[in-house]
């Protein structure tokens, strides 16, 4: 029963929003009561905080399965892109915005981790890219990793880009080929030219 709340609480959370949805909501949806959910969870706080950390660990592994795949860096970049975006596909109302509202504690572990998991990732991302002269040498790899993270996670900012003037999978597109284009090598640029025309066929 924890497990169908969790999935259920990710769903609604994901389309509605962490502030929206109430114990009672989760409840109607699963057609169980209040009384069934808090024997398993304290409080609304515990479940997103539950929910956050199972959604952190699942796209994790998958951008490390992608890793695992060994594709050139720049393949590689759009690939945990694509990965990401599918899990984004069911937001509506910025979950990312309100998490950081309505639970600013759960938002920064959150983030801490993100940032651990990136850094790491990109770090190896860029030195392969550099190794196999699709990246420039002269590029400070911790400087590009955590401007990359920085903007990653700045875009999410529903002020500065809200999503009435930006759709997010096109915002991300965008951001990604604003990354790459500043570090490619002209081997890369031509890798990274293939994979646009690709996307955009």
């Amino acid at each position: 029963m924890k497990e169908k709340i969790i999935q259920k609480a990710t769903e609604l959370f994901i389309t509605l929003g962490f502030k929206s949805v109430t114990m009672d909501d989760i409840a109607n949806e699963m057609g169980i009561s209040k009384k069934t959910i808090y024997t398993h969870f304290n409080n609304k706080e515990t479940i997103v905080a539950v929910v956050t950390d199972s959604m952190f660990e699942r796209i994790s592994q998958q951008i490390d399965s992608i890793c695992e795949l060994n594709k050139n860096p720049i393949e590689e970049t759009y690939e945990i892109k694509k990965c990401v975006m599918e899990h984004m596909r069911n937001e509506k109302k910025s979950p990312s915005h309100q998490l950081q509202k309505y639970y600013p504690s759960i938002y920064q572990n959150i983030k801490n981790r993100q940032f651990a998991l990136m850094q790491e990732c990109v770090v190896k991302n860029l030195e392969r890219g550099i190794m196999q002269g699709l990246f420039r040498e002269n590029i400070d790899v911790q400087f590009v990793s955590r401007i990359y993270f920085n903007g990653v996670t700045g875009i999410k900012d529903n002020n500065l880009f809200p999503v009435t003037m930006f759709e997010g999978s096109a915002l991300y597109e965008m951001f990604l080929e604003y990354h790459l284009r500043g570090i490619v090598t002209p081997d890369g640029r031509k890798i990274l030219n293939q994979l646009i025309q690709s996307n955009q066929d």
